[in-house]
């Protein structure tokens, strides 16, 4: 789906503030075996990326969403859902029927997705919880797939035939520890059931086949039917979106904040799915936070998946988020040589290079412009080779940045004055990690600074990262307040932008020692006029993204100020004081 122009997304901006942000809670109906729900009408569809709703009836259109490993290979799928939509929520056993036209005939494949647990996006990572997708292939075969939450593949993958195209009506019953499987009334077979939706909920997803063509455009599909029905006297509920806005707290780091006597937030890193779907985790990102970080949804392979392709909604979510608790958004990121759809590195014309930088800042900066507080224009220009502190490249990174091997440093500039032209209010910063440390990395990175400033490039901040990974990484407060201090002196300002601390779990006082980084660095901040904010990477080890993904599930760390069960430690209660 191609949104190149503006009039799109203000349209589906204000169906969100009007259905979302002004707080649709209503639930429906308890209904009974033999009563159908409607969860296509009268219902929120706006918000569901790579769709458009119109009269009732929802094209899908392919979005080829992927998340890449940080090398730049792979590809996992990361297909779309309707977070700000209807879901349900279910007792017992229950029918899902969906009328698709447009479907088979060599177009490709067209899916039906039912999460019984929405995934989990780890700083760019997705772990498959519990789901079941069924759709019609490109030769006319239902098909399904489920996931157990045991792995990112499929744990069963079954087709039927059907010789099903042009307008099917699908139904899938969950009925005890079987799932049924219906094509136009005709029962097609059955399928065991792991236990899917044993939390009683159901939340939906549609995708589209992209192909293998990135310049192919496929016509998608449209779903012009979608209903529930309880089954065997159960009862079924369809639950609208959440209330974004949440009450506020006397006591709380954003309260200590406003009183610090001159303009500072206190911030966090933020996922729309937990947002959307966890009313604790939401309560406590809109209460305890002056502002929020998009810890993916602004990434580029995430809302520019495919060349000229752009879809927002996933981030807009984020913004009326922020806007509905008075937040400020500090927006990551516009230039990094990680988070890229596969299609920005294929072309090596520096020409063409630099126009697909510049016109991927001129339109998201563009689409968010007055929306957003601050920027991370470039994010972590700095190297990991160290020839690279002694040879022509200054320290900067040449090594998988596309940037870098068309522009050179000049990239830098030109992703400011670009970010600048779009959205000309917002500060503007450079975000990087390891440079809280004194060593050739810190020097590199405020030579650049100084050069930047000496050219004239727009650049208001710095961003310390301060992830504290490892022991050898916990800095001193007093080093990191004399590089602040450095930069007060060139007229740029500071923040602390992604700080975690992980610890051992053999580690003795090792939540003492990670309160007292946290606090330490809070305090610098504060202390510091040019230090304007302090926010951590996430704020619960539940979603936090240093846990395992070696393993699935995926273990949670011990980095962050609240548990994996959302209890807050004794980090918390040192930011707090902190502000005393």
């Amino acid at each position: 789906m191609n949104l190149g122009g503006g009039t799109w997304q203000r349209l589906t901006a204000v169906a969100l503030v009007m259905a979302v942000a002004a707080g649709c809670t209503g639930q429906g109906e308890d209904s009974g075996g033999g009563n159908d729900e409607d969860l296509l009408r009268n219902h929120d569809w706006t918000q569901m990326p790579g769709t458009t709703a119109r009269n009732g009836i929802l094209r899908v259109s392919a979005s080829d969403r992927r998340i890449v490993e940080q090398d730049s290979s792979g590809g996992q799928h990361n297909p779309p859902l309707n977070l700000a939509g209807p879901h349900l929520r279910s007792d017992g056993d229950f029918t899902v029927t969906a009328r698709m036209s447009g479907v088979g005939d060599d177009d490709g494949d067209s899916w039906l997705r039912l999460y019984g647990r929405v995934p989990v996006i780890y700083d760019e990572w997705r772990q498959e919880r519990p789901s079941l997708r069924v759709g019609v292939t490109a030769d006319g075969q239902v098909k399904v797939q489920i996931w157990d939450g045991e792995g990112d593949e499929p744990a069963t993958s079954k087709n039927f035939d059907c010789g099903c195209s042009g307008t099917v009506t699908l139904a899938v019953s969950s009925i005890g520890d079987t799932f049924r499987v219906e094509a136009d009334g005709r029962r097609l077979g059955t399928v065991q059931d792991p236990g899917v939706f044993a939390e009683g909920t159901v939340w939906f997803g549609l995708e589209a086949d992209a192909g293998e063509d990135e310049d192919e455009r496929r016509e998608g599909w449209r779903l012009t039917q979608l209903t529930a029905r309880a089954e065997s006297g159960d009862s079924l509920r369809v639950i609208k979106a959440p209330r974004l806005r949440q009450e506020q707290s006397e006591d709380s780091l954003r309260a200590r904040a406003a009183d610090v006597g001159r303009p500072f937030d206190v911030g966090t890193a933020l996922a729309e799915n937990p947002l959307l779907t966890d009313a604790r985790y939401r309560a406590l990102a809109g209460s305890q936070f002056s502002m929020l970080t998009p810890e993916n949804a602004f990434k580029p392979q995430f809302l520019h998946p495919r060349r000229g392709v752009y879809d927002f909604r996933d981030a807009d979510l984020l913004v009326h988020f922020a806007r509905a608790n008075d937040m400020k958004v500090h927006a990551h990121t516009l230039v990094w040589h990680e988070a890229l759809p596969h299609w920005m590195r294929e072309n090596d014309d520096p020409g063409e290079v630099r126009r697909t930088m510049l016109r991927h800042i001129a339109m998201v900066a563009g689409h968010f412009k007055g929306q957003v507080a601050e920027w991370d224009v470039v994010n972590e220009p700095m190297s990991d080779d160290e020839k690279s502190y002694t040879n022509g490249d200054r320290g900067l990174r040449s090594e998988q940045s596309p940037w870098f091997e068309a522009m050179g440093e000049e990239y830098i500039d030109e992703a400011f004055r670009a970010a600048h032209r779009a959205d000309p209010k917002a500060r503007l910063y450079l975000n990087e990690y390891g440079v809280e440390e004194e060593g050739e990395r810190w020097d590199a990175l405020y030579d650049l600074v100084e050069r930047l400033k000496e050219r004239g490039v727009p650049i208001d901040g710095v961003g310390f990262q301060n992830h504290e990974y490892a022991p050898g990484d916990r800095i001193d407060p007093e080093t990191f307040r004399s590089h602040v201090r450095d930069l007060a002196e060139l007229g740029v300002k500071a923040r602390v932008s992604e700080m975690d601390v992980p610890i051992g779990e053999d580690e003795e006082d090792g939540r003492q020692i990670q309160a007292d980084e946290m606090a330490g660095k809070l305090r610098v901040c504060l202390e510091e006029p040019n230090c304007t904010s302090f926010s951590t990477w996430g704020f619960t080890d539940r979603y936090g993204s240093t846990a395992d993904t070696q393993i699935y599930p995926p273990r949670t760390a011990d980095s962050l100020p609240w548990d994996a069960a959302l209890r807050p430690k004794p980090a918390y209660e040192r930011l707090l004081e902190a502000f005393d």
